[in-house]
């Protein structure tokens, strides 16, 4: 399986489903640490009220001191093992 690692939050057609989210900022006590969440987003097959997210996340990462190569790299080895074609990261 091939996975597409997306620089930037514009969804891919057809990918909508099921995908990794990598996000990473600057720790606030200490701006040369880079911190790193990454999360599993899947869409949800039945929305039971009209309130209710469409979107079930799951967290993998949160907040972890990681560099931004370490962090990809991560998030695609997971997708490629759950068989998740892409990987959307958020490297602003």
């Amino acid at each position: 399986m091939s996975i597409q690692v997306v620089k930037d939050d514009t969804p891919i057609p057809g990918h909508t489903n099921e995908y990794v989210s990598v996000r990473l900022q600057a720790d606030p006590s200490d701006h040369t640490v880079t911190l790193v969440t990454i999360e599993r987003i899947v869409e949800k097959r039945v929305i039971r009220k009209p309130t209710d997210s469409p979107w079930h996340v799951r967290t993998i990462v949160c907040d972890q001191p990681m560099s931004p190569d370490a962090a990809i790299g991560f998030a695609t080895c997971y997708a490629e093992r759950k068989q998740i074609p892409v990987v959307y990261a958020n490297t602003n």
